[in-house]
């Protein structure tokens, strides 16, 4: 009987409170008595190429930021792929920039011209001083050297367009060389390491695994008649071992609504993402969740949650 007194003066108590804060938010104040947190990011890492893996540099535990080196592949032929196409990319280049057989054509060119205007001259001044057979002779060196600087223009383009793809087999060895470091994909805390040093992986197999936790989603169900007070931006706070002593508040903002109602019992699926920079939230934890539509909630609010709450989560 006491038992029920109690329980009796707790819904009361929150009942209470519930319709302060409606009044102080200028809207209502939504509770989901049951959530559970879930990882919004997680990601099983795997190799890109294949190789011998040099050295592991996390172990399980550990914070890792986007971009940390994870494993580290053997890298002596990636390195020598590299150094090799590097060279290539020089001599080619090298070439691209020599346009000696282009000068020369257009100065065999120019002297060819000149032969054949001295003729020309020298036939107009005396007829018969220069055969036929000779002035065919020189209109066809100087057609010939036109040509030749054709030709000599052609190769060299074709040089540049070889510097150019020498240049993109320098950079896939680059990258070739870089895929043996395997690197952390997003900010988050390694769980496992599957391989050890000295094994050899394949493309596609997972190395290390990660979790982010430094934001976290808390999953709830809303009755559909209730989603006007479950606006999306809303802000959310997550209560945890509400009830007791040990109860803690974190804020977050409501992300997702989702647009199906279950026909069984009229819900809604929604979630919150929640920060959790001290890693105090964990996977799997339950815990209760206040929706506020009007807007930030309320300093005075926060200091006193843990204690004022405690109604127990379902």
């Amino acid at each position: 009987m006491i038992l029920l007194r109690s329980g009796f003066k707790v819904s009361l108590i929150v009942a209470a409170l519930l319709a302060v804060e409606t009044i102080a938010h200028g809207g209502e104040v939504l509770r989901i008595d049951s959530v559970v947190l879930e990882l919004i990011e997680q990601s099983d890492v795997p190799a890109r190429d294949p190789g011998v893996i040099e050295a592991i540099s996390v172990k399980e535990g550990d914070l890792v930021k986007k971009g940390d080196t994870l494993v580290k592949l053997d890298t002596a032929e990636a390195e020598l792929d590299v150094a090799h196409a590097r060279l290539e990319w020089d001599i080619a280049r090298q070439e691209a920039k020599n346009d000696v057989d282009v000068r020369f054509a257009r100065k065999s060119l120019e002297v060819a011209e000149a032969e054949l205007q001295r003729a020309l001259d020298s036939v107009e001044n005396y007829p018969k001083s220069v055969s036929a057979t000779e002035l065919d002779r020189l209109k066809l060196t100087v057609e010939r050297t036109g040509l030749e600087i054709e030709q000599a223009q052609h190769v060299l383009n074709v040089a540049e367009m070889t510097a150019a793809l020498k240049g993109t087999a320098f950079e896939a060895a680059e990258q070739k060389l870089d895929r043996q470091t395997i690197r952390a994909p997003i900010d988050g805390v390694v769980v496992q390491v599957y391989r050890h040093n000295g094994e050899w992986v394949e493309p596609g197999q997972q190395v290390v695994r990660i979790l982010r936790m430094d934001r976290l989603r808390a999953v709830g169900f809303v009755a559909a008649a209730q989603l006007d007070a479950a606006p999306l931006g809303s802000a959310v706070e997550l209560l945890v071992k509400p009830g007791e002593k040990a109860a803690r508040t974190f804020s977050g903002t409501l992300v997702y609504v989702s647009p199906e109602v279950d026909p069984v019992n009229d819900q809604v699926r929604v979630w919150a993402e929640v920060d959790n920079p001290e890693m105090q939230l964990k996977p799997g934890m339950r815990g209760a969740m206040i929706v506020r539509p009007g807007g930030e909630e309320s300093k005075e609010h926060s200091a006193g949650q843990a204690e004022a709450h405690d109604m127990p989560a379902r």
